[in-house]
């Protein structure tokens, strides 16, 4: 498939990543924010159940059914955003690592926390960066593009205290390309997939900005 994007460094595809990613070589790391049934209502088995007021946010494409795992499988190490949010989905084993978002400010009508979980076993650590809406720790003049969208403050620390060694990182859930804004702010290589293509657009006006300073 013809890469949407590429500079040598990022890449990036815009299509369904069930598709894209058997055409795809080895990768050191996949750290994404999959889709994982926000919007997906009833049935058994853990699914999750939402309110109105829960999923009154814009819909991510292909947020309406449980999240599988299996095509991101044979790449090997898995760091996925949400994870306790389908933890029925993933395989035996690994560990958590705990974003807190939340700061020192009162609980409100969202989550305090996300989790990342990583496909192997190491001890658990907690990140403390403050996102709420327009008050953030970071960003503050940057509007936000994309419905889930992770502060790079986030993805940097991934990439620089969890996962350090990995040198090529893929995204098949792209959305406005934090992951590979990143990635490219620490010298690494990157390959981002996504299905709507006003996100592939966003993705490579954010890469265009200088690097930025960590």
């Amino acid at each position: 498939m013809r890469p949407y994007y590429d500079d040598g460094q990022m890449t990036i595809y815009h299509g369904d990543c069930r598709e894209v990613l058997p055409t795809l070589g080895p990768v050191d790391l996949v750290l994404t924010d999959p889709p994982y049934g926000i919007g997906y209502i009833g049935g058994q088995g853990g699914n999750l159940i939402h309110s109105k007021q829960q999923r009154k946010h814009e819909a991510v494409k292909g947020d309406d059914k449980p999240f599988d795992i299996s095509p991101l499988l044979p790449f090997g190490r898995l760091a996925l955003f949400g994870g306790h949010r389908y933890y029925n989905q993933l395989p035996p084993g690994g560990s958590f690592h705990v974003w807190d978002k939340r700061g020192p400010y009162q609980p409100v009508h969202t989550s305090d926390f996300d989790t990342i979980w990583v496909n192997w076993h190491m001890v658990g650590r907690r990140f403390s960066h403050f996102w709420r809406g327009l008050c953030r720790a970071s960003e503050q003049n940057e509007r936000i593009v994309h419905p889930t969208q992770k502060p790079l403050a986030v993805i940097h620390w991934l990439l620089t205290e969890i996962i350090p060694g990995a040198e090529i990182i893929l995204d098949p859930f792209m959305g406005s390309g934090t992951t590979l804004r990143a990635a490219k702010d620490l010298g690494r290589k990157a390959i981002g997939i996504e299905i709507e293509e006003r996100y592939c657009e966003i993705a490579v006006k954010r890469l265009a900005q200088g690097v930025l300073s960590l």
